[in-house]
């Protein structure tokens, strides 16, 4: 369940709160998606993270795993703890020979004990050895928000998403309107902020969709923006700030069905029909609603 990522942020709060001083969380994050949202959680809560992976030879992990004791009143379940470790060395695997290599400062503990292991962590640490994660701070929100997107198209009409660092999924370039900015200039200015790319004409309407509460997110309106073509000299001059995008590219349609969150590609399918149409559709929970 989507809840334990949650509640790792939301424990680690309260414990950092109540004593303070470095806080070590032993546990296996494989997949990338499950690091931005648990790390773009505790960066919302101003707490610094450094990532720091085990590393060892797989015939290493392998034999660790087989050794592993049997707990004295629950053998079967001893088992099938067993299993369900073994299961995970192939994506382990594969975690570090791509995203997690570069994204964590690594500690060989191929033939550490324990202790000396915690030794190791704890001076890279102290040393500064494991830097800290450049995540952006985005506050959580404490009630509704007014969010603003550009949809920027190729010549080939696929549509340009980026790879946040802080949540899960692909999103399109925008964000938070802030307190008295208009929804399209605050696109424009989410769109110079994460691309480098200025718009040269305010960005043409093409749906709000409500976004329903749905606890422990606050919801609100979400506006889409037609940015129109870029050239390919545009495209070249595509600058992420690191601390908060990762990647980005084009994506067809069908594409972004895989890249985007169910409610995400919902707003992206009824903006690219309003697009087509020339009109602006009135969404809610990514269902349009009356006359289009």
């Amino acid at each position: 369940l989507p809840i334990w990522r949650r509640l790792v942020v939301d424990t680690a709060a309260a414990v950092l709160a109540e004593v303070g001083g470095v806080l070590v969380v032993p546990m296996t994050v494989l997949r990338q998606e499950h690091r931005d949202e648990i790390f773009g959680g505790l960066a919302a809560r101003r707490i610094t993270v450094r990532h720091i992976v085990l590393t060892q030879d797989e015939t290493i992990l392998r034999a660790r795993i087989a050794a592993r004791e049997d707990a004295p009143d629950a053998p079967a379940g001893s088992e099938r703890a067993r299993r369900w470790a073994e299961d995970r060395v192939a994506p382990y695997r594969a975690a570090l020979d791509g995203w997690l290599a570069a994204d964590a400062y690594a500690v060989d503990n191929g033939s550490l004990t324990p202790e000396a292991t915690a030794k190791a962590i704890a001076d890279a640490v102290r040393t500064g050895a494991a830097g800290v994660c450049g995540i952006v701070q985005t506050p959580e929100p404490t009630g509704e928000t007014l969010a603003a997107g550009v949809l920027l198209f190729d010549d080939q009409d696929r549509v340009l998403l980026v790879d946040p660092t802080y949540k899960p999924g692909w999103e399109f370039p925008g964000g938070v309107v802030e307190r008295g900015e208009a929804p399209a200039r605050a696109a424009m200015r989410e769109v110079a902020e994460e691309t480098g790319l200025e718009l040269g004409a305010v960005p043409r309407l093409l749906v709000v969709d409500w976004e329903p509460p749905a606890p422990p997110r606050y919801g609100g309106l979400r506006l889409l923006f037609d940015g129109g073509r870029l050239t390919s000299a545009q495209s070249d001059r595509v600058l992420l700030p690191g601390s908060e995008l990762r990647g980005w590219r084009f994506a067809s349609e069908e594409e972004a069905a895989g890249m985007l969150p169910p409610v995400r590609y919902e707003r992206l399918r009824w903006a690219l029909r309003a697009r087509e149409r020339g009109t602006v559709l009135n969404l809610e929970a990514g269902v349009p609603v009356g006359p289009a």
